[in-house]
């Protein structure tokens, strides 16, 4: 359920972006705000893909990675449609963080699967 309701949050944020700040900010940021939706698009389905796991696994397997591609989504994307939207560029540099939580889940989910 979390995955689909952030996937269509994504098309929601894709689709004002492209429409409401289009001439509204510069192109750098345009760029910036669609990096934002593209990986929070990505991870929304990778979500969707972990609750389909859930069936063929414990919830201890995809519980971790799951909550860790979570919070990396929100810190990512989130940072980058709030540096956008307000102009607080040092956000930028907490966007990493959420990368790093992205990549934790994903190798979390590898680790997890191949140990069970």
């Amino acid at each position: 359920m979390l995955g689909a309701f952030l996937a269509a949050l994504a098309v929601i944020f894709g689709a004002f972006g492209a429409h409401a700040l289009k001439n509204k900010v510069s192109p750098d940021d345009l760029i910036i705000f669609e990096t934002g939706v593209k990986y929070h698009m990505y991870h929304a389905l990778g979500l969707i893909l972990i609750g389909i796991l859930g069936f063929h696994y414990n919830a201890d397997i995809i519980q971790l990675p799951g909550f860790l591609i979570s919070i990396g989504l929100l810190i990512f994307s989130g940072s980058l449609y709030i540096l956008v939207l307000s102009g607080i560029r040092w956000l930028g540099a907490i966007t990493p963080i959420g990368g790093v939580l992205l990549i934790a889940g994903w190798l979390t989910l590898v680790i997890k699967i191949r140990t069970a």
